[in-house]
């Protein structure tokens, strides 16, 4: 036994007397309020994938390319310059074909650690449903109750100023 906790003896208790913590108890929370106040933090941000992160995954696939054609040319046998002369061939083909590709971006093929490729990938297609369905770029999302509510107001102002006329 120690620090007084549990029984003086386990003699009789029909226990070992092994004392453990209580798992299911709560405990009590600070007293904040459950939701924020803030009603601009909930708005929906959508996350921006990094550029650098983007451009080096680009680069590192055209590496793993070239070094692959290396390694493959090397247990061929073939002559250093040869290699070296195929392998810059090989960089400046992918370099052009990824510049002619990289707008497009297609989601379904990119695992889930692949967060940035993601995040493009998402602004790419929620840029494209905002044309079809016609949504301007500055459009906000609420606007139209907060114009209803101007109108409502301004209405209300004109009775009220035609009430006292």
């Amino acid at each position: 036994m120690s620090s007084n906790v549990g029984l003086t003896t386990p003699r009789g208790s029909g226990t070992s007397g092994y004392v453990q913590r209580n798992l299911s108890h709560l405990k009590p929370r600070d007293n904040i309020a459950p939701y924020p106040k803030d009603f601009s933090a909930l708005k929906h941000r959508q996350r921006q994938p990094d550029r650098e992160i983007l451009e080096h995954d680009r680069r590192r696939e055209i590496e793993v390319k070239v070094f692959e054609l290396r390694d493959r040319l090397e247990d061929e046998e073939v002559d250093e310059d040869d290699i070296e002369d195929q392998c810059t061939a090989l960089r400046a083909k992918l370099t052009t074909e990824q510049k002619s590709t990289a707008n497009s971006t297609n989601a379904r093929g990119l695992k889930p650690h692949q967060v940035h490729e993601l995040a493009a990938a998402k602004i790419e297609e929620s840029e494209k449903l905002r044309k079809a369905l016609g949504i301007r770029e500055d459009y906000e999302e609420g606007s139209h109750w907060k114009r209803q509510e101007d109108r409502l107001k301004d209405t209300k102002l004109h009775k009220g100023k035609e009430e006292e006329e």
